[in-house]
């Protein structure tokens, strides 16, 4: 067994709870993507797992309170906070920052599809990617992990491995001959009689690429070169994927091999260059105050609460924080055992068990021979990572929304700014006898509501002042405001007081209240609302009431839009609610 150094003690075998804990997730993520549904329950949990139902029960509720998961009943799904752990990778690995960059413009300048993957035991797993909008696009998810036989990048790292390699390889061919544990590929139909890849390995080590000719799927065809680290190994591999209808192998070999090898020595260069220093999403201590959701969840699970769990997770995502440089890995740095018990602010020996436990499970490694410090593995990404990356953003404001509505008791919708119109693109009705019935879809004059002057407040001045020079408001109801100048204040107020009340001026008898929602960069990308009756109280009771938890909500969709987002960056031409 490799010598730990004075930073580490020998092994002691896994932590039980955080073993549990990810395997709960991973059977998680397995089953959402295999049944084509975002919820599981608990029950097929403890068939795909074999733990006990009353463990998958505490593991269950501890990831909840911790915003890991979400309980619906019965029903449970992944929550885009667990994204935070993949985030942890991608940040500790550099590659996003480095070569995100070189992706876009390699996508711009071949208008086709460019990703990058990096080798993850006998797979290929997908960290970076820039597509190309199209009717037929050609992407793999951040997260995605392919077999090696299926892909361009796995002939390129597969040349490598080892004899030990090989055989691990050998070994899952036989146990899984269809392919049925990467739900990122179409399954086989039958075992394949015969794959070729040796032959593929020899021929990328000799020329220095691979191509992919419909191995994945019919149409599918993609070339790769690899990137190496500064100790001369492959870090990870540039793939640029077409269709058929566009390239076949050959062709697409003569279009982009030489883009991408003219653009390899700055790419390892900057692989090579310090990361970029990114503040943590979250504070990653879990005894940072008397309101962290550690706590919270100690005291409301009780007995229940698997504290080793929690402090595993977090320990995991301090792992993202840039540590010092491994000896001849460049950008591949990792944190000491000291550095981790003051990010987490756990005790040295509970941050050393926690993180043995990460390296046994293949979610951690060493960083250098000695064992003096420890980064995040591409295997974090398996953690929900790809299928949470799938969510637009309305989807992931809808489980907020329905939270809003069982505290208010009243109906939430979220809206973007689309010409002189709102869009509703999010709704969550109240159940009332007499309720505001609005679809998905419907417009309404953003002079006249709440989320409407939301959103024109949070344009620029001259965008602002280009709007209303350009409007002619009508009375909708005898309390509309029809006055450009008095709307430039009311504009300008919602500004400065960040929400909007809107009463009776859309129709009679309607109230709404509305706060901005804000993207990753401060801007105003949407806006959040909840409706009512205007009998049930005064306005400024509703602004009381209601303000906080409409607030509150908008805070939760922001904060899960910026994990989300952090690695996803909207393409060219997507909008936020499209």
């Amino acid at each position: 067994m490799m010598s730990l150094g004075p930073e580490s003690p020998p092994v002691n075998g896994p932590v039980g709870p955080l073993e549990r804990g990810l395997a709960v997730l991973c059977e998680l993520t397995r089953l959402a993507a295999h049944q084509g549904d975002a919820t599981v329950r608990p029950g097929d949990l403890v068939r795909g797992t074999g733990l006990a139902r009353s463990v998958v029960d505490r593991v269950v509720g501890t990831l909840e309170q911790l915003g890991y998961v979400r309980l619906d009943g019965r029903d449970v799904s992944l929550a885009a906070r667990l994204m935070e752990l993949g985030n942890a990778y991608l940040a500790a690995s550099g590659l996003p920052d480095a070569l995100g960059p070189f992706a876009e413009r390699l996508a711009d300048g071949l208008d086709e599809s460019v990703s990058v993957a990096v080798p993850d035991g006998d797979g290929a797993r997908f960290v970076v990617q820039a597509t190309r909008r199209r009717t037929m696009s050609l992407a793999f998810r951040i997260g995605d992990l392919l077999p090696a036989e299926r892909c361009a990048p796995g002939a390129l790292f597969a040349a490598e491995w080892d004899e030990r390699a090989w055989a691990a390889w050998r070994a899952r061919r036989a146990a899984d001959p269809l392919d049925l544990t990467f739900p990122a590929v179409p399954p086989r139909h039958r075992p394949a009689a015969g794959t070729g890849f040796e032959a593929r390995v020899r021929e990328a080590a000799r020329t220095g690429w691979a191509a992919d000719d419909q191995l994945i799927e019919p149409g599918l065809v993609a070339v790769s070169v690899p990137v190496r680290d500064p100790s001369g190994r492959i870090a990870c591999a540039v793939n640029v994927v077409s269709h058929t209808s566009r390239h076949d192998v050959a062709s697409l070999r003569d279009a982009v091999l030489g883009p991408l090898c003219a653009e390899i020595p700055a790419m390892e260069a900057a692989l090579a260059a310090p990361p970029t220093r990114r503040p943590p999403e979250t504070p990653v201590a879990p005894e940072a105050s008397a309101e962290d959701p550690a706590r919270v969840a100690k005291r409301e699970l009780g007995a229940g609460y698997l504290q080793s769990l929690a402090r595993g997770l977090t320990v995991l995502r301090a792992l993202g924080t840039p540590g010092e440089a491994a000896e001849g890995e460049g950008a591949r740095r990792g944190l000491t055992l000291t550095a981790v018990a003051e990010a987490t602010g756990l005790p040295r020996a509970t941050a050393r068990r926690s993180l043995l436990t990460l390296v046994e499970l293949g979610y951690a490694e060493y960083a250098a021979a000695d064992g003096r410090a420890f980064r995040p593995l591409p295997r974090v990404l398996e953690l929900g990572y790809a299928p949470l990356g799938d969510l637009s953003f309305t989807e992931l404001a809808q489980p907020h929304l329905r939270e809003l509505v069982r505290t208010v008791h009243e109906s939430a919708s979220l809206a973007v700014l689309d010409g002189d119109d709102i869009r509703y693109v999010a709704r969550v009705p109240t159940v009332r006898i007499m309720s505001v019935n609005i679809t998905i879809g419907t417009r309404f004059p953003a002079y006249a509501t709440s989320m409407g002057r939301v959103l024109l407040a949070g344009l620029d001045p001259k965008a602002r002042a280009a709007h209303l020079a350009g409007l002619a408001p009508k009375p909708l109801t005898r309390h509309t405001v029809t006055a450009v100048p008095e709307l430039a204040r009311v504009l300008e107020r919602t500004a400065r007081d960040g929400y909007a009340l809107v009463d009776e001026e859309l129709e009679e008898g309607l109230r709404s209240l509305a706060v901005p929602v804000r993207g990753v960069e401060g801007q105003v990308v949407a806006a959040l609302n909840i409706a009512t009756h205007a009998g049930r109280g005064s306005a400024e009771a509703t602004r009381e009431e209601l303000l906080p938890a409409l607030r509150a909500a908008a805070a939760r969709i922001e904060a899960d839009l910026a994990t989300a987002r952090a690695h996803h960056p909207l393409g060219a031409g997507e909008r936020v609610g499209a």
